[in-house]
């Protein structure tokens, strides 16, 4: 599985989800910076966490508008699987790739743990390795991680099938406590919690690394 991370000045998650990446499908990413207009065809693009452009404005609001964005955005909508994790998810939500936002959590303190969620879809191409209700723990670290979005997006979401984890706890305030989400086509996803972080027994465990090989397995 070819990949890329794309990269905008402030991402310090880039070189986790590379290592990750290559442990797991055999092959390095491409690293793609945030100015290119474009980069090499690959099965699958990553955004990484961070404070890109150092969260001013609102978090991911500039990165969305960077040049490499464009290619981004047509490749997502032309179905190459697409994964946005914590300030990626503020990315793909401020890029109109998803629906909503993410807000300040409502205790206004950065949240670092391990988290405990649910698996509530185990039929997309990140989830199918998964069983739909497994609870599973993977970190997070975020200030910014309370999901917003109005009472009908809510609705739909649930009601397609597009709420990939849920918190089994309040983590951070998110509506529903919300922790990932899908978009329709099922090729999108963002998350706040950092599967890069958890893929193999020294790092704490591999609930992570499933996410990564359900799109292996998919793209075959």
């Amino acid at each position: 599985m070819k990949s890329a991370v794309i990269v905008f000045p402030g991402s310090n998650c880039d070189r986790d989800m590379a290592v990750a990446l290559e442990k797991i499908t055999g092959q390095k990413p491409v690293m793609v910076w945030h100015q290119e207009y474009d980069f090499p065809e690959v099965d699958f693009i990553a955004l990484p966490g961070g404070f890109s452009y150092g969260d001013y404005l609102r978090c991911g609001a500039m990165s969305a508008r960077s040049h490499v964005m464009k290619e981004v955005i047509k490749r997502a909508n032309a179905g190459v699987p697409t994964l946005g994790v914590c300030n990626g998810f503020q990315i793909l939500t401020e890029a109109g790739l998803l629906p909503g936002a993410l807000m300040r959590n409502a205790n206004l303190h950065f949240v670092c743990r391990d988290v405990e969620m649910t698996v509530e879809n185990g039929d997309s191409m990140f989830t199918r390795n998964y069983e739909a209700g497994t609870t599973v723990t993977i970190p997070v670290a975020h200030h910014d991680g309370n999901y917003f979005a109005d009472a009908d997006t809510l609705d739909r979401l649930e009601g397609e099938g597009q709420v990939a984890f849920r918190y089994n706890d309040d983590v951070n305030g998110a509506q529903r406590r919300i922790a990932g989400i899908l978009n329709e086509k099922g090729n999108v996803l963002g998350m706040m919690p950092h599967p890069e972080r958890m893929i193999e027994p020294a790092l704490g465990g591999t609930d992570g690394r499933v996410l990564f090989e359900s799109v292996l397995h998919t793209l075959g």
